[in-house]
């Protein structure tokens, strides 16, 4: 169930002068039957029977995390973190509810009453527009970026939580380029993206003959970003029987390779990143309660896009720079011949993709009809310079050879075809793997894989 508040509380920020950037959040209080009342403004409010919880009930019949009251801009929203007896709003069990201004809620046998109090206490705002490559002008974005950058400096570990699409990579990216570790590695591993059964080999590493089919030992993510930074992405993807090691890898800064009795010392700053819900995976067993409090150090919950309609435009902008090879006489004119009922149509739609589908859409309108239509093709910017598609150069080397069986002829093609269409789009984003990824639609390791099928082998190892 999920309702919305018909009097949603909506942030604002201010500047004068020299004064901090701020915006106000209001205040909140949420009391339990027999408890001294807790407050909060602006930061999500957890509420369970374990240790680490905003508010601890130690009654049987709550779970260990039940539920959590998060402040968004419109209103605030009570989630239900998968518990076992479930929570209850106002006689109704729920999953997600934006509250009314007052209700009473109810967790396993333990009644709660919250209470909008109709303060308002302000929250540092960063007075930059931009956290290394990734954009945001709303108050949202601007609270995120203030959280970084004090603690990117700090060699704590954090786990960033939010939807696909979100940015999350980028974060971690800027994160380690402000840290006194930027000038070591910065190593991705994406346990989304491997399959289990070499998840331990590729963290870890192994060593020669450790299991059938290790031919030369290798080096595990944990010791390529000796060092550095290793961003462990969707982390909720790890199988639980690897959770203890990566556990012990973060706790001893110490790991052994597959197969070897060496013990390896690491010095490696860990950024996490998962569109799970790490809490219900813990309430569900699925997830280490240990290892999520070690990944959850520094928790940065990434706001999605429909929470920061403000900064569609500026991305618009930014997207459409970006397709035109930063040519700023014809970003404008792109952005000039956006209509109004287009500008409505982007800053209604949900993005369930989030700024990844937001810049697939500008890039995919762009190509196709030379400006930024939200509902069909009618801009008349004509952006010359965007390479959009294989040409029939790329495929020469491909022709359809009829004597030869259909599946090898069709494979042949499609191997051609990956080759061009991953190193264009590698071409096209300056070697930044990263970024050609994206373009691509694709997860960067997948893209570095299917890459590197299609190179020469290294005569050298």
């Amino acid at each position: 169930m999920t309702t919305r508040n018909d009097d949603p509380k909506q942030t604002r920020a201010m500047s004068d002068g020299e004064r901090p950037l701020v915006r106000h959040a209001e205040r909140f209080r949420l009391t339990a039957t027999g408890a001294a009342p807790i407050e909060g403004a602006g930061t999500i409010l957890r509420v369970g029977s374990k240790d680490g919880n905003s508010l601890r009930l130690t009654n049987e019949t709550v779970s260990r995390y039940h539920f959590e009251i998060e402040p968004t801009p419109l209103g605030f929203l009570l989630r239900d973190l998968g518990s076992t007896n479930g929570t209850f709003v106002d006689g109704y069990r729920v999953r997600e509810v934006y509250l009314p201004k007052r209700a009473t809620i109810k967790a396993g046998e333990v009644t709660l009453a919250f209470e909008a109090l109709g303060e308002e206490v302000p929250i540092a705002l960063s007075r930059e527009d931009r956290f290394g490559d990734v954009l945001g002008r709303s108050p949202a974005m601007r609270e995120l970026f203030d959280m970084l950058e004090r603690v990117a400096q700090k060699d704590l570990t954090i786990l960033l939580e939010g939807e696909s699409g979100t940015g999350k990579e980028r974060l971690a990216e800027a994160i380690h380029l402000r840290s006194p570790r930027a000038h070591k590695r910065f190593v991705v591993f994406d346990c989304a993206a491997v399959p289990a059964s070499l998840m331990e080999s590729e963290l870890l590493g192994h060593e020669r003959g450790a299991f059938t089919g290790a031919e030369q030992k290798r080096i595990g993510r944990f010791e390529e970003a000796h060092g550095g930074t290793l961003f462990i992405d969707e982390i909720g993807e790890l199988p639980l029987e690897l959770q203890p090691k990566l556990l012990r890898a973060l706790e001893k800064r110490e790991i052994r390779r597959i197969g070897g009795s060496q013990i390896i010392p690491v010095d490696v700053r860990v950024v996490a990143a998962t569109n799970r819900d790490l809490v219900r995976e813990v309430n569900r067993n699925t997830f280490r309660e240990d290892l999520y409090y070690r990944l959850a150090v520094v928790r940065v919950r990434v706001p999605p896009l429909r929470e920061r309609e403000g900064d569609v435009p500026a991305l618009v902008e930014h997207f459409v720079r970006e397709a035109l090879d930063g040519d700023e006489v014809a970003t404008k004119e792109a952005i000039a011949s956006i209509t109004e009922d287009n500008w409505k149509r982007l800053m209604s739609h949900p993005w369930p993709g989030n700024v990844r589908e937001l810049r697939n859409f500008i890039e995919r309108t762009m190509a196709i009809t030379g400006g930024v239509d939200a509902s069909a093709a009618t801009s008349t910017a004509r952006p010359q310079s965007v390479p959009t598609t294989v040409g029939p150069a790329t495929l020469a080397g491909a022709a359809i050879d009829l004597a030869r069986p259909y599946i090898e002829a069709r494979e042949e093609l499609l191997a051609h075809f990956e080759k061009g269409y991953l190193e264009a789009q590698l071409a096209r984003h300056g070697g930044n793997i990263s970024r050609a990824a994206r373009a691509a639609g694709l997860d960067r390791m997948h893209f570095k894989r299917l890459l590197a099928r299609h190179q020469p082998p290294d005569e050298s190892e």
